[in-house]
């Protein structure tokens, strides 16, 4: 399943970005290109740089709480690069693998480093959804003409939970296989570096109040992205919009960012009653935008190790950095 993962990522990705040009054509989405002019570049760029030190600074708290050293500066620059290559790549998360082996390879313990990483992650999704799910309490009509469009028809639901049914009988039979001690040692040290890293009473205040700030920074941008498009809705109902469409970014089906997003904003802006071709505009106009926010990864990823050689370099290694055993057949 893992191997075939990234690939169906992307074709879900693919197929739905198609299905909203069958639906309103390429014109919201070449409208979206045009809509962004000199000023949207430059205050991109400028909330760019706010929400990647945001992030930096979150996974440097996390990473000296599990005991790792991470200067401010070096972590702004991998994150940076990070940023790029998650928005060009179709994995949408060879960039956080790269910065989380890269550090831990630094650091001398590729596992921690790894587990840096993804609990900042976590860090930042958990404040997401926190803070989504409280303001899109407060609009249930939205939240009902969203769903209503979204929820898929009675036989994709039976086939959805056939395939999350099957995952979790492998995942069962996996946990009762001959890995069950390793999986369960991992998972202690999982927990383990979660509490001392992520929970721990110096580290979780600033990870959440970095979280917030950074959170805010895309909201902001958002909110340029809808006034590019030509959005004239008052902020107080714009908002909720935004927040719903940055959710559907957290799904692990799109491609550097797209698909859920587009399709949400589309679904959203037209529930709303604002226009489903306006709300893939400013969905088009904010994936540019950030796109645009992290071009400076370019000059990181010039200046330091190509990523042709990590990906090489790693592909023969496990997650914790040893050599992988091939199997002779």
């Amino acid at each position: 399943m893992r191997r075939f993962w990234p690939s169906l990522r992307v074709l879900v990705g693919v197929g739905i970005l198609a299905a909203l040009v069958a639906r309103l054509g390429t014109g919201a989405m070449f409208d979206g290109v045009r809509a962004i002019g000199i000023g949207s570049v430059l205050v991109a760029l400028g909330i760019g740089l706010l929400t990647t030190v945001f992030s930096a600074w979150r996974w440097s708290l996390v990473a000296r709480g599990l005991g790792l050293r991470l200067p401010l500066a070096g972590a702004v620059a991998d994150c940076y690069r990070a940023l790029f290559l998650n928005s060009v790549l179709p994995a949408g998360v060879l960039g956080d693998v790269h910065r989380a082996v890269s550090h831990g390879r630094q650091a001398g313990d590729v596992g921690r480093g790894v587990r840096a990483v993804v609990l900042e992650r976590v860090g930042g999704l958990v404040v997401l959804v926190v803070v989504g799910v409280g303001v899109l309490l407060t609009q249930p009509t939205l939240l009902t003409a969203a769903a209503r469009e979204l929820i898929p028809d009675r036989a994709v639901t039976i086939g959805i939970a056939a395939v999350l049914a099957a995952a979790i009988a492998l995942g069962v039979a996996a946990l009762r296989g001959t890995r069950a001690s390793r999986i369960r040692d991992a998972l202690r040290t999982n927990l383990a570096d979660a509490r001392t890293g992520l929970l721990s009473r110096g580290t979780w205040p600033g990870v959440v109040l970095l979280s917030v700030a950074a959170l805010a920074g895309y909201l902001v941008l958002f909110v340029v992205a809808a006034r590019a498009a030509g959005s004239q809705a008052p902020l107080g109902e714009l908002l909720p919009l935004l927040v719903l469409a940055l959710l559907a970014m957290g799904l692990p089906l799109n491609i550097g960012g797209w698909g859920p997003r587009e399709a949400v904003s589309t679904v959203a802006f037209g529930a709303a009653g604002f226009g489903a071709a306006q709300g893939l505009t400013a969905a088009v106009v904010y994936g540019v935008l950030s796109l645009i926010a992290c071009l400076p990864g370019v000059g990181v990823l010039l200046m330091r190790r190509p990523i042709s050689r990590f990906l090489r370099s790693s592909a023969g290694r496990t997650a914790d950095g040893t050599p992988r055993r091939r199997v002779r057949h």
